[in-house]
């Protein structure tokens, strides 16, 4: 990646419906050839793709919650993924250093919601146990860190 690929990243992570007249004219090229430029970022898996960020409780999510996972000693990891993986609550699933060994960032509707799940996640065959924090707002997420050259 040079600097104006790194440029053209930088401008569709703050606006992804970004135009590509737009994206040339503010990198200082064409629009075919920052077409392929965006097209091989694409292929090559540096943009992984696009999508509307919303606000959760206006579509009815008002409820997050971070689920720490301790991993049963006999489970099979890849099981357990897929369990969480088939589960729509679960927005965000990172694997962890130290005692548990994921964190699941959930969102809900009510608390009812939230005891389901974790009822539901605690019965999964391999998960010894869960611990659950409640986010009581959202002050930022998904802030995207700046871009260094050579990343």
């Amino acid at each position: 990646m040079d600097a104006i690929d790194l440029a053209l990243v930088e401008l569709l992570r703050g606006n992804a419906r970004l135009s590509y007249a737009e994206l040339a004219r503010q990198v200082g090229l064409s629009s075919p050839s920052v077409h392929d430029r965006v097209g091989k970022l694409e292929t090559g898996g540096v943009i992984r793709g696009y999508r509307a960020e919303v606000e959760p409780e206006k579509v009815g999510l008002g409820v997050t919650a971070l689920i720490g996972v301790v991993e049963d000693s006999n489970a099979d990891t890849d099981d357990l993924l897929e369990a969480f993986r088939v589960l729509p609550e679960i927005e965000s699933c990172y694997f962890m250093a130290g005692v548990e060994s994921f964190l699941l960032k959930a969102r809900v509707s009510t608390i009812g919601e939230l005891e389901r799940l974790i009822v539901q996640i605690g019965r999964i065959p391999g998960v010894a146990s869960t611990r659950t924090s409640i986010a009581l707002s959202t002050k930022w997420e998904n802030r995207p860190q700046p871009l260094h050259p050579g990343q």
